[in-house]
């Protein structure tokens, strides 16, 4: 057995309509889903702002501000220390999701 979570997993996450039933409580699988959303839903190398975070992450579900703040504590959002600003991130497991500033 592999210790990545299948594509599948993910998939069975989302209705039909396209919005996540629940976020899921066990790690590994909140860790897929979180990937999952950073890759869909954010261009690499493009800053957001807070609001632009938010739309996007309500399309897929109404607590935006849990999937926001997993997304930074997971390392696959960085947030400027004012939070003016985020950046999808590469690698995850960046200190609490900061970064020092967004070019």
């Amino acid at each position: 057995m592999t210790s990545h979570p299948s594509p599948r997993s993910v998939a069975d996450l989302f209705a039909a309509d396209g919005r996540l039933k629940a976020v899921p409580r066990r790690p590994a699988r909140r860790e897929a889903l979180l990937a999952h959303l950073a890759a869909t839903l954010f261009d690499d190398g493009r800053d957001y702002r807070e609001s632009e975070v938010n739309e996007a992450l309500l399309t897929v579900h109404e607590d935006f501000s849990a999937l926001r703040r997993y997304l930074v504590i997971g390392g696959f959002l960085a947030r400027t220390k004012d939070g003016s600003a985020y950046r999808r991130q590469q690698q995850t497991g960046s200190p609490e999701g900061a970064i020092t500033a967004v070019a």
